[in-house]
C-alpha cells in the first residue's frame, strides 16, 4: 500500500513538473518576442519589471482567447439559418394553446403556472444550439437597430419588409407581433450600461418593467476583464403596474458583445423550444440596446423591442395602451432607463449646497433617504401588478369584484414590520391628463383631499431631494401635523417620478427615530416600510395639436394600491373584517381622487 500511495504521488508530481515546464517554454517564448515600451523595439531581460513581464504574458494570452472566439463567431455570422439544421422554425415552434376569453384577475388566472421557478438549466447538448442562435440574434438585432426607411417608418416596423429581409427570421409567426425603436442619450457611460444590464441590478433599475428575473446559467463571463463575449442563460417576468395586465414570462439567452468600432450591444433571445409549455404566452425575438460612447460619460442607446404574444387576456381598458406598444415597448424602456441614469446621477453628486439640504444633515444622509426611497419604489412596484412571484395570495371573499386583495405573512424581514400584511389594488379610467393627476397627487398641499390617513392634517415638506430634470422626479420626507390635539404627528417618506410613458407616487409612514437615523447617514435598510401609491399611464396614444402621436393627451389609466400591516402577529388568522376595512378604505380614497380631480380639471378647462 505504501509503494502504491508513493507511485501515485511520483505520478502527480510528474504531471505538475510537466505543467510547470510547459509554463516555463511560454514565458520563454513571451519573453522573446518581448518590446521595449518605449522605442517599440526588441526588449533584454533587464529592461522590464517581472510584474510588466507577467502583464505582457496576460495580455498576450487575452489577445489569443478573444481571437479565437472571434474565429469561432465569425464562423457563424453571416450565413443564412438554412446553415443551422437545429435552428429551423418548425424546431423553434412553441405549441402555443388557444386559450378562450377568461375573466377575472390574471393573478388568479395563471396561478398555478410559474414558469420561473420551474425551469432548470440547459442540458450540455442545448448549449451549442444556444451558442449560435445568441450570435444569429446578435446579426439580426444589429441591422434591426440600425437600419432606416423602408424597415422602419417613424420608428414603426414595416412588418412586410421585415419578412423580406429576414426571410425565415428566428422562429415562428403566428401571433400578435409587437415591435419598437427608440433612441436617446443618457448620463451614464457605456460601461456602467453594460454592466447593469448584464448584472442582476437591471431587474432593480427597471423595477417598473420587470417584476422578477434570474439568471439561470452563465455560459460565459466574457473576456479581457469585461463582458465581451458574455452570455447567460434567463428567466425574467414582465409587467404593467395594474393587476390588470397580464405579466410576459420569457425564458432567453443574453448575449453581450462589443464591435469593431467600439460600440456595445446586448441582445436577448427566447429559446421556449428547449422548454416547451402550453401556458406560453409571449417569446422574443432578437430585442435589446445598442450603446455607443460619447464624451463628458454620456452614451447614445438605441433600443429595439420585438416580440410575439398573446395578449387576448388584457383587460379592455388597457387594450389601447397595450397595442399602441407604450406598455412593453422600447419607448418605456428607454424613458425608464433615462430617469434611472438621472437618479444614479443625483444620488452619487457632492455639491448639493448645504441649504438644501433642510433637515438632512450631511451628504451622507442624503445618500441614505435616496437609498430608503429606492427600496420603497422597488416593494411598491413587485406588489402592484399581476405577478405571483411574490409569496401573495388572492381572497375570494373580499365582497367586490374591482378590488384585488391579496395576504402575506411577513417574518424575519427587517425590511418589512413583522405580522400579517394586506395588500388591495384596484385600477380604473379617468378622463384626465396624466400630466394633471400626477401633480395633485404629489404635492403635499393637496393631500388632504384624498387622504384619509392623515385625517384631514396639515401637510409640510420637511426635505426635499431632486433627482432629475423634471421637477416632479424627487424624493420627500412630509410631516403630518394632527389635526386632534390628543395624536401624535406622522412622517412619511414620498417619491414621485415621471417620464413620457408614466408616472409613480409611492409613499409609506416611517418612525421618526428610525427617520432621524437615515437623516444622520444611518443604514436604511432596517427601516420597515409598507409602501402604498400610485401608478398613473396615458390611456393610449393621443393627437396633439399638429396631428402628431404623444403620450398622455388624453384620458389616464390610474392604479391605486395600499399595502396596511392588519395583524403584528404572524401566524394569526386575517378576518373578513380586516378584508372590508383595507377594501372601503381603497375605495373611499379612489371617490376622493376622482371628484377632487374631476373638478380641478372642469375648471381648468
Amino acid at each position: 500500500m505504501k509503494a502504491q500511495h508513493e507511485r501515485h504521488e511520483n505520478q502527480i508530481l510528474k504531471a505538475e513538473n510537466q505543467k510547470l515546464r510547459a509554463e516555463n517554454n511560454r514565458y520563454k517564448e513571451a519573453l522573446g518576442n518581448a518590446t521595449c515600451p518605449n522605442c517599440g523595439g526588441p526588449a533584454a531581460l533587464g529592461e522590464m519589471s517581472f510584474d510588466e513581464q507577467h502583464l505582457r504574458i496576460e495580455n498576450a494570452r487575452l489577445r489569443e482567447e478573444i481571437d479565437r472566439i472571434s474565429g469561432i463567431a465569425a464562423k457563424y455570422v453571416g450565413k443564412p439559418l438554412s446553415s443551422f439544421p437545429h435552428l429551423t422554425p418548425r424546431s423553434l415552434d412553441l405549441g402555443f394553446t388557444n386559450l378562450g376569453t377568461q375573466s377575472g384577475f390574471v393573478g388568479e388566472m395563471y396561478g398555478g403556472c410559474d414558469l420561473i421557478r420551474s425551469i432548470s438549466g440547459p442540458s450540455e447538448a442545448d448549449k451549442p444550439m444556444i451558442v449560435e442562435l445568441a450570435v444569429a440574434a446578435m446579426e439580426e438585432f444589429l441591422r434591426m437597430a440600425q437600419a432606416g426607411d423602408p424597415l422602419w417608418t417613424d420608428q414603426v416596423l414595416n412588418e412586410d419588409e421585415y419578412l423580406r429581409t429576414f426571410p425565415r427570421g428566428i422562429g415562428p409567426l403566428g401571433l400578435r407581433s409587437e415591435a419598437s425603436r427608440e433612441s436617446t442619450v443618457v448620463i451614464m457611460n457605456h460601461v456602467n450600461l453594460v454592466e447593469i444590464l448584464m448584472d442582476n441590478q437591471w431587474s432593480s433599475v427597471f423595477c417598473g418593467i420587470v417584476s422578477r428575473a434570474m439568471t439561470i446559467e452563465v455560459l460565459s463571463t466574457g473576456v479581457a476583464g469585461n463582458y465581451n463575449g458574455a452570455l447567460q442563460v434567463m428567466t425574467a417576468e414582465f409587467q404593467v403596474p395594474s393587476p390588470l395586465v397580464p405579466t410576459r414570462e420569457n425564458y432567453f439567452v443574453r448575449y453581450c458583445k462589443q464591435h469593431s468600432d467600439g460600440t456595445w450591444a446586448v441582445v436577448d433571445v427566447s429559446l421556449d423550444n428547449l422548454r416547451p409549455s402550453p401556458t406560453s404566452k409571449c417569446r422574443r425575438r432578437p430585442s435589446g440596446c445598442l450603446i455607443q460612447e460619447l464624451p463628458n460619460g454620456y452614451s447614445k442607446v438605441i433600443w429595439v423591442e420585438h416580440v410575439e404574444v398573446d395578449d387576448r387576456s388584457v383587460h379592455n381598458i388597457y387594450k389601447p395602451l397595450v397595442n399602441s406598444g407604450l406598455a412593453f415597448g422600447a419607448k418605456r424602456w428607454v424613458a425608464t432607463l433615462d430617469r434611472q441614469c438621472e437618479r444614479l446621477a443625483s444620488s452619487m453628486a457632492n455639491n448639493i449646497p448645504a441649504g438644501d439640504l433642510c433637515v438632512i444633515t450631511s451628504p451622507e444622509g442624503r445618500k441614505s433617504m435616496l437609498k430608503l426611497a429606492e427600496r420603497m419604489v422597488t416593494s411598491f412596484c413587485t406588489g402592484v401588478g399581476a405577478s405571483t412571484a411574490h409569496a401573495w395570495t388572492t381572497l375570494s371573499a373580499t365582497g367586490s369584484d374591482d378590488v384585488r386583495v391579496m395576504t402575506r405573512k411577513s417574518m424575519d424581514d427587517p425590511g418589512r414590520p413583522p405580522g400579517i400584511v394586506l395588500s388591495a389594488a384596484t385600477s380604473f379610467w379617468i378622463p384626465v391628463p396624466p400630466r394633471r393627476i400626477f401633480d395633485f397627487l404629489r404635492d403635499e398641499n393637496s393631500r388632504s383631499e384624498w387622504d384619509i390617513l392623515s385625517n384631514g392634517g396639515l401637510v409640510q415638506e420637511m426635505a426635499h431631494i431632486a433627482n432629475g430634470r423634471d421637477p416632479g422626479n424627487c424624493v420627500s420626507l412630509l410631516r403630518v401635523n394632527s389635526a386632534n390635539s390628543s395624536q401624535s404627528n406622522m412622517l412619511v417618506l414620498q417619491e414621485s417620478c415621471t417620464d413620457s410613458t408614466g408616472s409613480y407616487v409611492i409613499y409609506a409612514p416611517v418612525d421618526i427615530v428610525a427617520m432621524n437615523m437615515v437623516l444622520s447617514g444611518g443604514d436604511p435598510d432596517y427601516v420597515a416600510l409598507l409602501p402604498s401609491g400610485f401608478a398613473i399611464l396615458p390611456d393610449g396614444p393621443g393627437l396633439n395639436g399638429g396631428g402628431i402621436l404623444e403620450v398622455g393627451s388624453g384620458g389616464s389609466l390610474l392604479t391605486v394600491a395600499f399595502q396596511i400591516l392588519v395583524d403584528s402577529v404572524p401566524t394569526a388568522k386575517l378576518s373578513l373584517g380586516s378584508v372590508a376595512t383595507v377594501n372601503s378604505l381603497i375605495k373611499c380614497t379612489v371617490e376622493r381622487i376622482k371628484a377632487a380631480v374631476m373638478t380641478d380639471n372642469a375648471s381648468c378647462r
